[in-house]
């Protein structure tokens, strides 16, 4: 009885280490998109970006990716989170001709592993400059 006890009580600190964990994510992820988007103000979504004048992705969290194009920083929202999308992983996207678009799909890569995860889609660009 005492043995249940003890590993109810471990089974249930676990838990909550998980939810304070993804609480500070969560934290972070806003954190980083506040300041990336300060003072700027979104335009009107598009479909596509130019791919060779963006930068490298800056992943916010699993369902927000931002591009930068000069000034402009354009913010995709996913239609559905992607399981592996974190900072520092890399993402694989499969480009068809010269610009990013809504559909794109791309896969993620882990520090670390040899595997992408399974295959995500984009969504529209918002394109955010400041005033």
């Amino acid at each position: 009885m005492r043995t249940m006890w003890i590993m109810g009580a471990l089974a249930l600190a676990g838990c909550t280490t998980n939810t304070e964990m993804r609480a500070s994510q969560q934290a972070e992820s806003n954190a980083a998109l506040t300041k990336e988007l300060e003072g700027r103000v979104a335009g009107a979504p598009v479909n596509c970006i130019g791919n060779s004048t963006t930068t490298r992705p800056m992943i916010i969290d699993e369902t927000t990716i931002l591009y930068r194009e000069g000034g402009r920083v354009y913010r995709n929202t996913l239609p559905a989170a992607c399981p592996r999308l974190r900072p520092y992983n890399t993402m694989i996207t499969e480009v068809q001709g010269g610009q990013l678009c809504r559909n794109d799909r791309f896969r993620v890569l882990e520090p670390g592993t040899s595997i992408p995860g399974p295959y995500c889609r984009l969504g529209e660009f918002v394109p955010y400059e400041r005033r």
